[in-house]
C-alpha cells in the first residue's frame, strides 16, 4: 500500500515521539458483529513499526469502542488524543480511516488544526498527510466533510426507513407494563391476570379520585405493586413486581397505547437541551398534533379513546399554571380554580392573608399588574360572599337528586371492593403456586445432596412465610373492609343522601371534598365587581352549560366604596340635624338597612361620629362637661380641648403633643379632675390652622436647615 512506503513527510523529528493508533467503533452492538474491523484496527501498531516507530512508542487508544463519533464530549480517548498532540507528543496518528478520528465537522477540523501547529501527520489506508501543507490539507478537509455528510445520510436512511415502517404500524418500540409481544409480533394483553387487574385498577381510580397523587396513595395504602417486564439483562422478559411510583403513574396515564392508539414521535429530541454524553436526555413530549404516526384501535385497549382524552385533559387541569384550573387542595377556598374574572376573562388566582390567625382566602385577578406592570389589580375580593353563593346553589341543586346520589354511592363501594378484593385473590393465588413450585423443587431434589436440599429447603419455608404473612393481610383486610354492604350500612348511606345539607357541613367532610363535588358539575364561575362598589356579579356556569345568575355583596375597605354611600351620608345629615347623637344614629342605619362597609350588621357609633364629623354635621351636639370650679371657668379666648379640638378639625392627643412642645399656652383646675383650658384667640387660632396644614416632618427639616444656614454663616 502507498502508505507502508516511508516518504519525505515523516522525518526523525516525528520518529522521536509517539505514533498513537486510535481504535473507535460506534456502538456496542458493532463490537459484537464486527469484530474484524476490531481486529484490523488493532493490527495498525504493525504499521507504524514498518513506519519507523519502536513498538514500545506506539501508543493505542481504545478507550472510545463502542462511542459514536459525532460529537466528542462523551469520547474520553479522543480527548486523550487531542491533549496529547497538544503537548507536543505525537509525531504520527493512524486510524483505519479518517471516520475513526471524528464525524463532526468541528472535532475534525480542531484535530487538523492541532496537528499542523506541533507539526504532527496523519495517516489512514491511502496514505500519509500532512495538515501543514496545502494539499494535504484540502485533501483531509475533504475527507472530513465526506466523513460527516456519511453520517448525516445514513441517520437520513434510518429515520425513512423507521417514519414508513411506523406509518403501516410494523415498527416495533418498547411495550408499556400489561402488554406483551408475542414471538409472531403482534402485540397481546400480558398474560397475568394480576398484572392486567392493576392496570385497570389504576385508570377506574384515577376516573373517581382525579389527581395522580391520589391514585399514588391509594396504591401505597392498599400495598399495591406493579408488575414490570424486565427488558434487559439475563432475565429479560421475566414478570419482576415493584412498589408504585409517581413517575411511572404518570407514564402509563400519558401512554396512548392503553388506549389502543399505535403512536410514533411522540417525544423528540430537542438538540439545545441533549447532553452529549447522556444520549436519552433532551426529549420534548409534543403534543398530539405533532406526532408522526397516530393509528386507534391497532393495539388491544385497557381503556376507550374517550377516556384516554378525559384523563389527558384532567392532568392538563391539575397543572400548576395560571391557565389550568389544578388540583383541589386542603384550603378553605370553596371556588378555587373555577373562578374567571368578568372583565377580562382571565383565570383569577387565590391569596391568603392571615387575620386572628385564621387564613382568609381572596379571589385576585392581578395579570395585568405581574406582566405588564399595572398600578393595580383588575379585581379582588374576598372569597366568602363567592363561596357562600355557590355553595347556596350547589345544594339546591344536588337535593333533588338524593336518592340517585345515595344509589350511585352504594354501587360505587361495592365495585371497589370487588375490584380490590379480585386483586387479593390473585396475590394469594401467586403466593400458593411461589409456595407448591418451591415444595416440588425440594422433593425433587436427591436426599443424599444436602448442599442442594438445605436450599431448597429454605427457599420453601421462606414461601410459605410469604403466604402465611399475605393470608393474614387478607383477613385483617377483609374484616376491616366487608366484601358486601349489609341492611343498616345501606340505609346510613341512603339516610345520608337524604340530608345532603347536613352531609356538607359534616366534621368528616373535608374542604377537598367539598371543592370535588363543586368541580363534578360546576365547569366556571364568573365574577364582576360593579366599579368599586360592595355589589359583585356571580355567573355560575354549570356542566351541562346552564348558567345561575346572582349578586352578592363583597366587603370594601372604605365607605365611599358603598354603592349607597349618598344614601347614606343623607341620612346621617337629616338625623344630626335633629340633634341626634352618634350611638342613636347608628341604631337608626341599622333599622333603616345600611351596612357597614368591611362586613356586619351595624355601623359603629365610632364609625358614625368619624363620618358626622368628616361632613362638618357636629355642631348640634352639645358637649357636656363637668362644671369647672367657681372663679375658674373658661373666659373670652378660652377653650376647653375637646371643644378646641373640634373647632380645628383634629385630635386631642395631637393638641396633647402641641402643648408638650409649648406651642399652646394651657392653665389647670386646681379641683379634680384637674382639667387643662387653654387660651387661643383669634390670632393663635390661626397660627394653629396653618400649623395644622404643614406636612409631616416639616419641622425636623426646618432645624436641618436652620443648622445648616448658621454653620454657613460661621464659616470664614
Amino acid at each position: 500500500m502507498p502508505w507502508e512506503r516511508p516518504g519525505s513527510k515523516i522525518d526523525d523529528r516525528h520518529l522521536q515521539r509517539l505514533a498513537v493508533v486510535y481504535v473507535r467503533q460506534s456502538t456496542r452492538q458493532q463490537l459484537v458483529d464486527h469484530q474484524e474491523s476490531t481486529r484490523l484496527q488493532y493490527a495498525l501498531v504493525d504499521r507504524a513499526v514498518t513506519l519507523g516507530w519502536q513498538a514500545d512508542r506506539v501508543l493505542v487508544i481504545d478507550e472510545d469502542l463502542g462511542r459514536s463519533g459525532s460529537s466528542a464530549v462523551a469520547r474520553t480517548g479522543f480527548q486523550r488524543l487531542v491533549t496529547e498532540i497538544g503537548l507536543d507528543h505525537v509525531g504520527l496518528v493512524l486510524g483505519i480511516e479518517m471516520s475513526r478520528l471524528a464525524r463532526s465537522g468541528r472535532d475534525w477540523y480542531q484535530l487538523i488544526e492541532l496537528c499542523a501547529l506541533s507539526g504532527a501527520v496523519l495517516a489512514d489506508t491511502d496514505g500519509v498527510y500532512d495538515p501543514g501543507e496545502y494539499n494535504d490539507r484540502l485533501l483531509l478537509g475533504l475527507k472530513g466533510t465526506m466523513s460527516e455528510a456519511e453520517l448525516h445520510l445514513i441517520k437520513q436512511r434510518m429515520w425513512s426507513g423507521r417514519l414508513n415502517k411506523a406509518r403501516r404500524g410494523e415498527l416495533a418500540f418498547p411495550l408499556p407494563s400489561g402488554y406483551l409481544r408475542r414471538p409472531s409480533g403482534e402485540v397481546a394483553f400480558d398474560p397475568d391476570e394480576q398484572v392486567q387487574t392493576v392496570i385497570r385498577l389504576i385508570f377506574t381510580q384515577f376516573e373517581r379520585l382525579g389527581t395522580l397523587h391520589a391514585v399514588l396513595r391509594y396504591l401505597v395504602d392498599h400495598d399495591i405493586q406493579l408488575g414490570i417486564r424486565l427488558r434487559e439483562g439475563p432475565d429479560k422478559g421475566t414478570l419482576e413486581w415493584r412498589r408504585p411510583n409517581r413517575m411511572t403513574l404518570q407514564t402509563l396515564l400519558h401512554n396512548p397505547a392503553y388506549a389502543g392508539i399505535y403512536a410514533y414521535g411522540r417525544r423528540r429530541v430537542d438538540s439545545r437541551r441533549q447532553d452529549p454524553a447522556r444520549p436519552g436526555t433532551g426529549r420534548v413530549v409534543r403534543s398530539r398534533d405533532g406526532w408522526h404516526v397516530v393509528i386507534p384501535n391497532v393495539l388491544p385497549a385497557y381503556i376507550t379513546i374517550a377516556q384516554f382524552e378525559a384523563n389527558e385533559a384532567k392532568l392538563a387541569a391539575n397543572r400548576a399554571v395560571a391557565e389550568a384550573m389544578g388540583s383541589v387542595r386542603g384550603g378553605p377556598a370553596l371556588a378555587a380554580g373555577l373562578v374567571s374574572c368578568g372583565r377580562c376573562n382571565r383565570r383569577m388566582t387565590m391569596r391568603y392573608h392571615t387575620q386572628h390567625s385564621k387564613a382568609l382566602p381572596e379571589y385576585v385577578c392581578c395579570r395585568d399588574a405581574t406582566n405588564y406592570g399595572a398600578q393595580k389589580n383588575c379585581q379582588l375580593l374576598n372569597s366568602a360572599c363567592v363561596d357562600a353563593f355557590v355553595e347556596q346553589q350547589l345544594l339546591a341543586a344536588l337535593t333533588p337528586a338524593a336518592v340517585e346520589v345515595s344509589l350511585h354511592a352504594a354501587d360505587q363501594v361495592l365495585a371497589e371492593r370487588a375490584e380490590l378484593e379480585r386483586l387479593w385473590s390473585l396475590r394469594l393465588e401467586r403466593a400458593a403456586q411461589t409456595a407448591d413450585r418451591a415444595r416440588r423443587s425440594h422433593h425433587l431434589a436427591e436426599p443424599e445432596n444436602r448442599l442442594v436440599v438445605r436450599q431448597l429447603e429454605k427457599e420453601w419455608e421462606d414461601a410459605l412465610a410469604a403466604q402465611q404473612r399475605l393470608q393474614e393481610e387478607y383477613d385483617r383486610f377483609t374484616r376491616s373492609s366487608p366484601r358486601t354492604l349489609t341492611s343498616a350500612e345501606r340505609e346510613t348511606i341512603t339516610a345520608l343522601a337524604g340530608d345532603i345539607e347536613g352531609l356538607w357541613h359534616a366534621q368528616s367532610t373535608t374542604p377537598a371534598d367539598r371543592k370535588e363535588i363543586v368541580r363534578a358539575v360546576v365547569d366556571k364561575v364568573v365574577v364582576t365587581v360593579l366599579g368599586i362598589s360592595e355589589r359583585v356579579q356571580v355567573a355560575i356556569v354549570w356542566a351541562g352549560g346552564t348558567t345561575t345568575m346572582g349578586e352578592v355583596v363583597r366587603p370594601v375597605q372604605r365607605l365611599e366604596q358603598l354603592s349607597y354611600y349618598p344614601q347614606l351620608t343623607t341620612r346621617i345629615r337629616e338625623l344630626a340635624g335633629q340633634g341626634i347623637g352618634a350611638s342613636r344614629i347608628a341604631d337608626h342605619l341599622e333599622a333603616d338597612g345600611f351596612r357597614p362597609a368591611k362586613g356586619g350588621k351595624r355601623i359603629s357609633a365610632a364609625t358614625v361620629h368619624d363620618l358626622m364629623r368628616r361632613l362638618d354635621c357636629l355642631a348640634g351636639r352639645v358637649h357636656r362637661h363637668r362644671p369647672a370650679p367657681p372663679g375658674e371657668e373658661p373666659g373670652p379666648d378660652e377653650w376647653w380641648l375637646k371643644h378646641l379640638a373640634a373647632e380645628l378639625d383634629m385630635t386631642t392627643s395631637t393638641l396633647y403633643a402641641w402643648i408638650n412642645c409649648g406651642w399652646i399656652t394651657v392653665r389647670r383646675e386646681s379641683c379634680w379632675p384637674h382639667r387643662l383650658i387653654a387660651h387661643a384667640d383669634q390670632r393663635e387660632l390661626a397660627e394653629l390652622r396653618e400649623r395644622r396644614t404643614r406636612p409631616p416632618g416639616w419641622y425636623s427639616r426646618r432645624i436641618w436647615t436652620d443648622t445648616a444656614g448658621t454653620t454657613e454663616q460661621q464659616t470664614p
